[in-house]
This record gives C-alpha cells, sequence and structure tokens, in this order.
C-alpha cells in the first residue's frame, strides 16, 4: 500500500469527507477506491461520493433534524455540503443536487488537493498503520472477510433498494402537475412533479403491484468467503421496496410514500386519493426521481405497473429500481462515540457501514473520523461531540443502542437529551429550540477546543 499519514478505505461520501478533513488539518492521505476495476453492481460510475439511491440530502429547514445536521456539518467546515449547495437542484425545502454534477465537483476537489492521493485499487486486508474504514454498504467480500476476522462480531446484512429515474418530458402533464407540500418552494407552481390517483386508480395499481413479478432475492445475497457468516436477510425499514409495503397492507403506499396531505389537483381543486412525487435529479432538471419508491420488481414489470400512475403512461426510464446487499457493523459492541474502534485506537469507521443512515449521516460520521484520524496524528486526544449536538446524538446512538433490534439510525430529535425547562407543546417551537441549543453547544465546544489545541 502507499505510504501516507492515513489511510481510507472508500471514496464515498463518508470517505471523501474524511480524506478532506484529515488533509485540510496538514496530514497526507492515500484514498482507496476499487472502482471502476471492481464493480459494486450499484454505482454507475467511478467518481467519488457518487449518490446511489435519491439525490436528496434531506431538509434544508431549520426546524428539521436533517436541517440541524447540515447546519452543523457546515459550521465545521464540510466538503461535501459545500459541493451539494453548489450542485443544489429545486426541491422545496430540501437539498437536492445534480447527483453527476455533485459527484464530479467532489471527485475534482479531492484530486486537486496536494495531501490527497485517490488509488484505484481494492484493499482486501485492515492495513496495520492508521486508518479510516468508509468502505460502505458495499464492502467487497475480501475486506468484509477481514473486518469480520479482526472483530470477531458477525456482520448484520439488510437489502436496500433504489427507485426509478424518468425523463422530464415523457411525463404526461395533462394528469401531472407541479406543486410542492404546503408551498414550500421558489420555484412557481412547485418544484416538484405529482401524479394524483383516485381512489380507483390506486386500488388497480396496488392490484397490479402485488401481483407483479419480482427480481429473486437469492440474486443479491453475498456468498461469504473465508468463514464469514451471513446474517438474517431482511429490509432495512426505512428504506422498504413498495411492493413489500403494499403487501403489509393495501393502505400501506396511501399513508406512506403517496400520502396526499397539503396537495390538491388543480383540475378537480380536490386533494387526491394518493399521490406518486417526482424529483427533479440533475440542473438540467430533464430527469426526475420516483421518490420513495424503491423498488425490486423485474424491469419491464416496472414500467407495465407504474404505467398505471397517471401521468407515467408512457414515461422513458434511464434508470429502473433495483436492489443491493447493504452491510454495516455491530457498532455498539465495536465503536466509540469518536468512531474509533474499541480494540485499535488507531482504527476508525465511518458512513453507512458503522449504522448512520442517510447521505448526511454519512458525511457527518466522514467528517468526525477524518478530525479524529488527523487529532490522533497530532498527538491530541479524540473529539467526542456532546449529545445536545446531532452528530454527537447520532454517534452516541449507534454506539449504545440495544443490539437486538439494531438497525441504521438517521438524525431526528428523538435521540437528542430532553430540553431543559417545561415542555414546549408546539413541534415547530420545540426543534427551533433544539436547533439553537444544538449549534450554541457546539459553537462553545469548539471556541473551547481551539483555546485548548
Amino acid at each position: 500500500m502507499k505510504t501516507a499519514d492515513i489511510t481510507i478505505i472508500g471514496a464515498g461520501l463518508a470517505g471523501s469527507e474524511a480524506a478532506w478533513q484529515v488533509a485540510e488539518r496538514g496530514y497526507s492521505v492515500a484514498l482507496y477506491e476499487m472502482r471502476p476495476h471492481r464493480a459494486t453492481g450499484a454505482h454507475a460510475s467511478q467518481d467519488c461520493a457518487e449518490l446511489v439511491c435519491s439525490n436528496s440530502l434531506g431538509s434544508n429547514l431549520p426546524d428539521r433534524a436533517s436541517g440541524l445536521l447540515k447546519a452543523e456539518l457546515r459550521r465545521m467546515g464540510s466538503l461535501c455540503i459545500a459541493c451539494a449547495d453548489q450542485c443544489a437542484v429545486p426541491a422545496g425545502g430540501a437539498l437536492a443536487v445534480d447527483r453527476d454534477g455533485f459527484a464530479a465537483l467532489v471527485t475534482q476537489r479531492l484530486t486537486e488537493h496536494p495531501r490527497i492521493q485517490l488509488i484505484r485499487e481494492e484493499v482486501q486486508a485492515l492495513p496495520p498503520t492508521p486508518s479510516i474504514i468508509a468502505s460502505g454498504p458495499l464492502t467487497s467480500e475480501a475486506l468484509a472477510a477481514a473486518l469480520a476476522a479482526f472483530t470477531g462480531q458477525e456482520h448484520l446484512f439488510f437489502f436496500d433498494a433504489i427507485s426509478p429515474i424518468v425523463t422530464a418530458d415523457s411525463i404526461n402533464f395533462d394528469r401531472a402537475f407541479r406543486a410542492s407540500r404546503y408551498d414550500r418552494s421558489e420555484q412557481p407552481g412547485g418544484d416538484y412533479i405529482n401524479c394524483p390517483l383516485t381512489r380507483d386508480e390506486y386500488e388497480r395499481f396496488i392490484d397490479a403491484l402485488l401481483a407483479a413479478e419480482r427480481i429473486p432475492l437469492h440474486a443479491f445475497e453475498l456468498i461469504m468467503e473465508q468463514g464469514v457468516t451471513a446474517g438474517a436477510h431482511r429490509f432495512f425499514e426505512g428504506c422498504l421496496p413498495v411492493e413489500i409495503m403494499a403487501a403489509r397492507g393495501r393502505e400501506a403506499l396511501a399513508f406512506g410514500p403517496l400520502r396526499p396531505v397539503g396537495l390538491r389537483d388543480p383540475r378537480t381543486e380536490r386533494r387526491p386519493y394518493a399521490v406518486l412525487q417526482l424529483r427533479q435529479d440533475n440542473q438540467a432538471a430533464s430527469l426526475y426521481n420516483l421518490v420513495g419508491f424503491q423498488t425490486n420488481l423485474r424491469f419491464p414489470e416496472q414500467k407495465r405497473v407504474f404505467g398505471l400512475i397517471p401521468g407515467l403512461e408512457a414515461a422513458e426510464y434511464v434508470r429502473f429500481g433495483q436492489m443491493h446487499r447493504n452491510t454495516f457493523i455491530a457498532a455498539p459492541r465495536l465503536l466509540e462515540p469518536t468512531l474509533q474502534f474499541k480494540s485499535r485506537s488507531d482504527l476508525w469507521c465511518a458512513g453507512q457501514i458503522t449504522g448512520a443512515e442517510g447521505y448526511a449521516g454519512n458525511i457527518a460520521t466522514g467528517l468526525l473520523a477524518g478530525i479524529n484520524a488527523a487529532r490522533y496524528r497530532q498527538g491530541q486526544p479524540p473529539c467526542r461531540l456532546p449529545r445536545e449536538t446531532m452528530l454527537g446524538a447520532l454517534c452516541h446512538y449507534i454506539t449504545h443502542a440495544p443490539l437486538d433490534e439494531f438497525q441504521p439510525m438517521k438524525a431526528n430529535f428523538g435521540i437528542l437529551p430532553p430540553l431543559d425547562g417545561p415542555p414546549i407543546k408546539g413541534k415547530r417551537e420545540r426543534a427551533a429550540r433544539y436547533a439553537e441549543r444544538a449549534l450554541h453547544t457546539l459553537d462553545t465546544q469548539r471556541s473551547d477546543r481551539d483555546r485548548q489545541d
């Protein structure tokens, strides 16, 4: 392996962010990425920080947990959030990006940095030198085996799914309409394209969805080598395929990704029974993804079944939905809140493999791992973020949660410590107080640490 102060395995969101944080603090980085020489089955390019699933990084609103996390990341100098802001596309109160432009910009910033060397090789063993594992949920078999041998713990596995993408000019606007929920939009007419369904149309769609042919799950199962055993195959509850949701109850989609709350069909001036939303996927506004419509249907079935949704009758698909295996470690047993392994202080883990969920969460854990790797080289104690911050609370959760039902966790106000004082009834007011406390706590800790360092 190449000689560097810090070795980072994986150039996804977490690895890219970690590399930037280490390099900006004056240390050399060997950033390993196995693509394009070794494909993952989910990635489409060789760029760093490629967004495989949605192109949305979640809410930017200050009264949303994801918005608070991004506010913390901006304060802490996140590369990926800065690139996302630069590549943003209209998405109401959310931060959505042109996914190709975003990945290209992150790749450019990393490859132009004088202290970062991007190496296109697969890493099959844990380096003996200070390193960050950010290999992601699609960690290769060899590295997964090496990680399992090191930890002595069985990995946890789940299957994840991605949504289809269609061309904008193939959407039927005789039925579809533009609108954002509750008019949260800077674009006239709204940032989202909406496909409304009546009760009868919804029932026909559900019938077809339940009867549609799926891709056999075993096609995605990992054949583990070198004694690594796969845990129970299960779906991640936060990213269920629509056909799995529908099988749990005919109204599940109407109260889930197809819920029509805050929307009215301009043709009828009434709230539809259900609505499929499509979000802009590139800056040219030529591509749109089906929001929350992860699926494992066979590709011809996706075109047929989703064509029953008004507005998508003749939709042209540039990417069909599909499933892939995701892997994450037993973080409560293995990691400190600093993201160091308990059994090895010069080894960190970052990204979805830790059990942090969501793009912003992956970026955030990469940022913290990068900061702590640099502090390790400096001979400084690791940074432990207070639980009052969203990132501190997220790292505390994934390293302290009960293992029985441990699944990836995204930023949410429920993992923060309770507010002091009398209870606040208003949801937005309570969220604003959480955000105010988090950012004040973060600023105070950073000021104290800067004085100490």
